[in-house]
């Protein structure tokens, strides 16, 4: 039988999936959840001590407790979180920044994140892998506003959008995305360890907060024998979601 904090854990998991708490919003206090389930404050304490380290919460000293993901960790609309998607499957999430310099903005970064051409941004290059095989290369764009704060993350951190709500407070709410497929150039070839001209799927993103204030742009390029991605319609939901492939054959 589980014990009454494994129990309190799984009802908060399940409420998160169905979007009683969204993704953005904050968890009730301990006080409140307490008295909801007739139980302690501390059974409550290890019940949410669960659901931050499976990552689908996330918590600041003195602060409630903030909705960072579901257990859908793959729908199109977490997209952003690379690691938390890693986790969902029971998978090691890493993360090598390849290059990271301050430019002006283009024509296209104004666009996308509602800044003057000629802005200062930061723009980085990352490798992403799942258990050590590099799958993704992100070519991402960071408004001026959050820019110091991304740059003062370790370029091995295998979840941006964590640290930057652990040290900024920052939820990425909302995006917009754009697939299709391109042929490897060479710096993506080099980085994922495939051929030139090779397909790889390409998922153009921008986030928001919660306030529709863009924080970033990027650029992704999957390898397309490692991730694919499926539609599920219903009448409640018409998700997108990002599947990892089955293990090779050796």
């Amino acid at each position: 039988m589980a014990a009454r904090h494994e129990e309190i854990a799984e009802e908060l998991r399940q409420a998160i999936d169905r979007a009683d708490y969204a993704v953005g919003s904050l968890l009730p206090a301990e006080a409140v959840l307490a008295a909801r389930y007739g139980v302690s404050r501390g059974t409550v304490r290890q019940a949410v001590a669960a659901l931050t380290v499976e990552g689908l919460i996330g918590s600041r000293q003195g602060a409630r407790r903030v909705v960072l993901t579901s257990r859908r960790s793959q729908s199109f609309a977490e997209l952003c979180c690379f690691a938390q998607w890693a986790r969902a499957m029971g998978r090691e999430a890493t993360g090598h920044v390849v290059s990271a310099a301050y430019r002006p903005a283009t024509p296209e970064d104004s666009k996308r994140l509602q800044l003057a051409v000629g802005t200062p941004v930061l723009n980085i290059v990352r490798v992403r892998g799942l258990d050590g095989e590099p799958v993704l290369l992100e070519r991402t764009v960071y408004a001026e506003w959050i820019s110091p704060a991304v740059e003062r993350i370790d370029p091995e951190c295998p979840s941006v959008t964590r640290r930057l709500f652990e040290d900024e407070g920052l939820v990425f709410a909302y995006g917009e995305y754009l697939i299709d497929a391109v042929a490897a150039g060479a710096q993506d070839a080099a980085l994922l360890g495939v051929r030139r001209t090779r397909p790889l799927l390409r998922v153009r993103r921008v986030t928001t907060t919660r306030e529709g204030r863009p924080v970033e742009w990027s650029d992704d390029r999957y390898r397309s024998e490692a991730v694919s991605f499926g539609v599920r319609n219903s009448s409640d939901n018409n998700a997108l979601a990002r599947k990892a492939a089955p293990p090779a054959d050796r």
